[in-house]
């Protein structure tokens, strides 16, 4: 059986983008690796052993192309309008918290965030399936 162990995003800035998920989500360093054209940079939380891998290519001065593939990284939380206020309030610029339903019963609450490079991150309400 696989054990799914990180997600990795390539970023721009190492230090904004550090700073945006340790105030957003509270994943602080968990590695650090410096290679010759690149670097690592592993970002997790107690919550979680699922691991955030920031890919930081030397000499990249252009934001990267998201393209049309890629959709959003996902976390839950206990309190949805507590931590979009939090977010609010700490100007990160969470979009409305919105409702889904499926068949006509409720499915989850959740908002959208933006890091820094323009990856979004949906949050979810910890519920049903979404724990």
């Amino acid at each position: 059986m696989a054990k799914l162990i990180h997600t990795m995003i390539r970023v721009l800035d190492e230090t904004r983008s550090r700073d945006f998920y340790e105030r957003a989500f509270g994943l602080t360093l968990a590695g650090r690796f410096d290679f010759e054209g690149f670097t690592l940079v592993y970002l997790s939380n107690a919550e979680t052993g699922h691991e955030l891998e920031l890919t930081v290519n030397k000499g990249q001065s252009e934001p990267y192309d998201l393209g049309n593939g890629y959709g959003h990284v996902a976390v839950s939380v206990e309190d949805l309008a507590g931590e979009h206020a939090r977010m609010r309030e700490a100007g990160l610029s969470p979009k409305d918290i919105k409702e889904i339903s499926h068949e006509g019963r409720p499915l989850g609450r959740f908002f959208f965030i933006e890091d820094p490079d323009g990856y979004k991150i949906e949050v979810l309400e910890r519920g049903g399936r979404f724990q």
